[in-house]
């Protein structure tokens, strides 16, 4: 599906980018196309993929439909990474959130019909479920846009992906740890409840590919995936490198923060088929082309809501994914 076919990749220069470039060269693409506005880590992962001749390097801002657009010439799958991810930075200045998250997210859509691109795959996170915060609610705004394109007079098929905490990215929770583990013998946690979903990042892509192939257009695909208490992760990170003097600094929630993350609202759920032993699928409400025939022998979901506070991992099973993980020995 992807041999000998043209990529483009926005924000392919952070943390996902890097493990879904390295899986998409096995895949044997004519051309990968790295779109993002960060020149340092440009040159940096040009020199870490040894200045592979498939890999082409774009310096632009999903913000500029032309630029998008210039880009976009001849491409046939665009994976759209690109976005402000951050809850306080979303929540300080909403309007930049909005900006790439939402009018940025529409150029790519309007990119992509007006270049004649197959398929646009589209990066989305649980806090698009009954967001609280601006970012949740910039990502969710995000994949109506991309639902809602499917309606739309092209032959252009946009999908979703919808995933938890991606282990080890930029600003990880298991970084800011270990850092204030070794710099400050001090863990800040804003709350002894708070459960967040995570998964690897191989499983990320995993999950975006699987959407790539399989995908009709119009649907969220959401990987099943563990959840654990942060203080749990925290701790299992303290015992990992032998300290034993480790203080938890409570610091309160932080504004537009949860406690608990969902992967599916209640009222998604409704909408939600259970893919396979792996993945649901939640269908659109609005009416889309053979969407609906397609998935109407799968069975109806029927879970309520998938809270990140139900199913809770143990601290043996949290060591065990830092280990896989590569983050602990």
């Amino acid at each position: 599906m992807l041999n000998n076919q043209i990529i483009l990749v926005t924000g392919g220069t952070g943390s996902w980018g890097y493990e879904l470039i390295n899986q998409l060269l096995d895949k044997q693409p004519k051309e990968i196309r790295i779109f993002s506005r960060n020149e340092a880590n440009q040159f940096t992962m040009k020199q870490l993929f040894d200045q592979n001749p498939k890999l082409r390097f774009i310096i632009g801002d999903i913000r500029e439909k032309d630029t998008l657009i210039e880009a976009c010439q001849d491409v046939d799958y665009i994976f759209h990474l690109a976005a402000l991810k951050h809850v306080p930075v979303c929540e300080e200045q909403p309007i930049e959130a909005l900006k790439t998250n939402v009018i940025g997210t529409q150029n790519v859509i309007d990119a992509a019909i007006h270049c004649g691109v197959k398929k646009v795959v589209y990066i989305s996170t649980d806090k698009a479920s009954d967001p609280l915060n601006f970012y949740g609610f910039s990502k969710a705004m995000g994949e109506r846009l991309i639902i809602h394109a499917n309606t739309l007079n092209t032959h252009t098929r946009f999908v979703c992906v919808r995933g938890g905490n991606v282990l080890g990215t930029n600003g990880s929770v298991i970084h800011v740890f270990k850092r204030q583990i070794q710099e400050k013998q001090k863990i800040g946690i804003t709350d002894l409840n708070m459960t967040r979903f995570f998964l690897s990042v191989q499983d990320a892509v995993k999950l975006v590919l699987k959407a790539t192939y399989e995908s009709i257009g119009g649907e969220i695909f959401v990987m099943q995936m563990p959840s654990c208490k942060i203080v749990d992760l925290a701790q299992v990170l303290i015992e990992a490198y032998g300290e034993n003097n480790i203080e938890f600094d409570i610091l309160g929630t932080r504004p537009g923060e949860k406690i608990h993350e969902l992967l599916l609202s209640l009222n998604e759920s409704r909408k939600t088929i259970i893919y396979d032993r792996e993945y649901f699928v939640i269908l659109p409400t609005l009416p889309i082309k053979g969407l609906m025939e397609h998935y109407s022998k799968y069975p109806a979901a029927k879970i309520g809501d998938y809270s990140s506070e139900k199913g809770l991992m143990g601290k043996d099973e949290i060591k065990e994914m830092l280990k896989k993980g590569g983050f602990i020995k």
